[in-house]
């Protein structure tokens, strides 16, 4: 009897909650996400929408986010969390993996999560499920660049095993090995969120 094949991550949905309780569901960004992405950006204060984009533009150029939302699940992987409980089920962060050339073993990892949602775990659980799909498509490191006032994405990204690499003009660049930040996360079990996106991809932690 043949084996039933299990779905791709890309189209799995992970729902889970907040720190705070709010639930809310992960998955995989598709390019018809583009609107969402636009709305999520919006809702950005200024301070975040220059952390992340450098800049405090109120919407970076349409190149920008058209980018943003050119995913393919192999040389751009992204994952988005939508707020289930919310008025319109809003993008509240996104995170992504873009290879540095096609197929190659390194790319580049950012995440943004929407103000009122900092502090609640999320941009751990969302990191979880963009690793095990870099992981399942061979994607082995990632580059991170981080203002050096972005405290709160330097303790991410130490969180999940990266490595500093150089600090030059006020950036700061980590390299991170995908596996150790796959470890890393898989022994957090008091994240309950990330213990679920364990649960979802994986079928047990």
């Amino acid at each position: 009897m043949a084996t039933k094949a299990a779905p791709p991550l890309s189209g799995i949905e992970v729902h889970s909650m907040l720190h705070d309780g709010t639930a809310v569901c992960l998955r995989a960004i598709t390019r018809k996400d583009e609107p969402l992405l636009r709305a999520a950006i919006a809702r950005l204060s200024a301070e975040s929408r220059y952390l992340r984009f450098f800049s405090p533009a109120p919407m970076p150029p349409d190149h920008v986010v058209e980018r943003l939302a050119d995913v393919d699940g192999h040389d751009h992987i992204a994952w988005g969390a939508i707020c289930t409980e919310c008025e319109g089920r809003p993008v509240i962060g996104a995170v992504r993996a873009v290879r540095h050339r096609p197929d190659g073993p390194i790319g580049e990892y950012s995440v943004a999560v929407v103000d009122a949602y900092h502090g609640q775990g999320l941009a751990r659980m969302m990191s979880a499920a963009l690793l095990i799909q870099c992981r399942a498509e061979g994607l082995a490191e990632l580059d991170v660049h981080i203002l050096s006032e972005n405290r709160a994405a330097a303790r991410l990204v130490r969180a999940l095993a990266a490595r500093w690499m150089q600090e030059s003009a006020g950036v700061v660049e980590y390299r991170l090995d995908v596996a150790a930040g796959v470890e890393a996360l898989r022994q957090d079990r008091d994240a309950r969120g990330v213990q679920d996106v364990f649960r979802a991809l994986e079928g047990g932690v």
